[in-house]
């Protein structure tokens, strides 16, 4: 229900109704939608995290971005409404287990890959974590994507995510300005 219809819209007759329980029985065990939604939330970031952890294996930068974003896209791939309950406007009560909490939690993971890495180049290290943001939150808006389009295939997305994401950070500049003046239009 969460992931057809968004929290909001999800009422805890219609939830009952197709779980086949009583109203009462929601309120007993989670006492109320807010509780059921916080343990369906709960149970999709930690399955989502469970594989990028699980991907994120081995030494090559390049490889670590592919199997993460395969992991990812994977996990859409699988569990389509744990996903859309993710992607979905969550209560206002609360701030965990909402995609950019669960893009923050993955994006920390990958800023270790890329401390090393731009220390390794000469780049600030201190920016790996704006530029692993940056990575982490592109697969996951492509994965909205895709799973609204249902093609190309899962492996073509990740090369194409890959392929702009290592051939963009290959051409990092160190300290990168703006080309536009301040004051223009160009």
């Amino acid at each position: 229900m969460f992931s057809e219809r968004g929290f909001e819209a999800a009422s805890v007759e219609d939830i009952a109704a197709r779980a086949k329980i009583t109203k009462p029985v929601v309120y007993e065990h989670f006492a109320g939608k807010e509780g059921l939604y916080a343990v369906v939330v709960d149970r999709e970031v930690q399955r989502l995290l469970q594989r990028i952890s699980e991907a994120l294996q081995g030494e090559d930068p390049r490889s670590l971005l592919e199997q993460a974003a395969l992991a990812f896209l994977t996990y859409i791939e699988d569990e389509p409404q744990g996903f859309r309950v993710l992607v979905r406007d969550s209560p206002v009560t609360g701030s965990t287990g909402t995609l950019p909490s669960v893009i923050g939690d993955i994006a920390k993971q990958v800023e270790y890959i890329l401390r090393d890495e731009f220390k390794e180049r000469g780049f600030d290290p201190k920016l790996s974590a704006l530029y692993s943001q940056a990575l982490v939150g592109m697969v996951a808006l492509v994965g909205q994507w895709w799973l609204d389009e249902g093609e190309p295939k899962r492996e073509d997305v990740a090369a194409h995510l890959v392929n702009v994401a290592w051939n963009g950070l290959r051409g990092l500049e160190p300290n990168p300005i703006l080309k536009i003046k301040e004051g223009t239009d160009n």
